[in-house]
Order: C-alpha cells, then sequence, then structure tokens
C-alpha cells in the first residue's frame, strides 16, 4: 500500500468499531471526508456507500465505494476493507483500495491503515499527486486519528479538537508575525528574529490538539508481529470494483 498511518488508542474495540464504522460518527473525524453515507444493502451483501469532500464551499467532490468488515478470531484483532472511486472530472483520485486493522495489545488498541489509489489526469495528475495530494492525504489520515483518539481516550468531541487545532493555528501565526516587530521594536536586527520564529513551528501542540506528527506514517521493523499488519488482508480480494 502507498501510505500508512498507525496510532495507538486507549479504549474498547466496540467504541472504536462503532466510531469507524458508523457513517455518522466516521465523517465526524476523518477530515478525508465530509459525507459519508451506506446504500442499502442485501442480506450477505457487502456494504456499498457514496462518500463526498468538500473543496471548496461551492464545490463537493463525490464518488462511491464498497466496504466489508470481519472479525479476526480468538485474539480479538478486527479488520476491515475497501475498495472506491470517483468519476467526477474534479477528482485527482480516479479509484484506489485499503483496509483498517485493528490490534488489541496491553495498552489499548493498534489502529493502522493501509491504502493507495491511481490518480488521473496523465503526467500532470501523477507529478501532483506526487508533490502535492499524496502527502496532503498522509497528513490528513494520520492528523484525523489523533482526532479519533482524542475523541476515544479523553472526550474531547470531533468539532471541539477542531477548534482547538485552528485557534492554536491562528495563536502560532500571529506569534509569528510579532517577532519581527518586536525585535525591531528592541533594536535587534532582523536576523535575531529567526531562532524565535523557528523555535514557534518546533514547539509540540497542546495535548488536547491534534497532531499528525503523533502518529506513525511508515510501517513498523520487519518483526514477525508487524508483518501480519503490513499485508492487505485477504479479504480486500473478495470485493469488486465500485
Amino acid at each position: 500500500m502507498g501510505l500508512y498511518v498507525e496510532t495507538s488508542i486507549r479504549t474498547e474495540m466496540d467504541t472504536l468499531w462503532q466510531r469507524t464504522q458508523d457513517p455518522a460518527q466516521h465523517q465526524r473525524w476523518d477530515l478525508r471526508f465530509s459525507e459519508i453515507d451506506y446504500l442499502p444493502r442485501p442480506p450477505g451483501e457487502p456494504q456499498r456507500f457514496r462518500y463526498a469532500v468538500r473543496i471548496l464551499p461551492f464545490l463537493t467532490v463525490s464518488g462511491t465505494g464498497i466496504s466489508a468488515g470481519e472479525s479476526g478470531g480468538a485474539d480479538g484483532r478486527r479488520v476491515s476493507v475497501l475498495r472506491f472511486a470517483s468519476a467526477h472530472p474534479l477528482s485527482l483520485l480516479a479509484e484506489g483500495s485499503g483496509y483498517w486493522r485493528y490490534v488489541p495489545t496491553p495498552d489499548g488498541i493498534r489502529f493502522l491503515t493501509g491504502y493507495d489509489y491511481r490518480p488521473r489526469w496523465g503526467r500532470f495528475g501523477a507529478v501532483a499527486d506526487r508533490w502535492v495530494f499524496r502527502p496532503l492525504m498522509g497528513w490528513a489520515t494520520a492528523w484525523s486519528f489523533d482526532r479519533l483518539r482524542l475523541w476515544c481516550e479523553h472526550g474531547v468531541s470531533p468539532a471541539r479538537s477542531l477548534g482547538h487545532g485552528v485557534a492554536e493555528v491562528a495563536v502560532r501565526l500571529l506569534a509569528v508575525a510579532g517577532v519581527p516587530a518586536l525585535t525591531a521594536l528592541v533594536g535587534l536586527p532582523a536576523v535575531a528574529a529567526l531562532l524565535p520564529t523557528a523555535l514557534l513551528f518546533l514547539v509540540p501542540p497542546l495535548p488536547r490538539t491534534p497532531a499528525a506528527r503523533r502518529c506513525l506514517r511508515t510501517p513498523p521493523g520487519r518483526r514477525s508481529t508487524s508483518v501480519r499488519t503490513q499485508v492487505a488482508p485477504a479479504l480486500l480480494a473478495t470485493l469488486e470494483r465500485p
């Protein structure tokens, strides 16, 4: 899979499962989606859904998907898989697939994802995806996972944690803008503002503010316990394209 994100969440399996599998709850914490709607499902069939991403207040890109989930046996592991696609001409993402794994540990649950997709728009799309869209998707996934962690562990609602994030960014930007003015006011050379400005970006986010940096962004070492989580589940092969 092209993108990998992992976090550890101290919560009950059923709580995490519900907040990731229920579309009404999923869309509350996942920055990558504005709307997720399940479609009617015949008995025994995988779940089909529609999703939408609001790019601008007046522009929404939509797509469709198909998903399935299962428990992993006596060890309590669970997994869900999906395939997704968008026919919208403004969607860089043409089609893709991915999985979520839920791995119980003594400290909670290892919650991780691996997914990849095929971009459209030819060579331009490939370049835009490599240097802009794919890094942005990786960051958005990690930020959303930490947002989910705060909700499960500390009861910080997704709306509230978003407010924390916006407020903290605003404060940092105001501080960055104020440092040069302060150094000029006290008569210091402009270069004196460089170090304080750099430190403002390096200071860790507050504990209740979501942060992508708290998530693992590359698969762990090739340990026997981690190899199973890095391979796409066999269940994925049973899904047809949406």
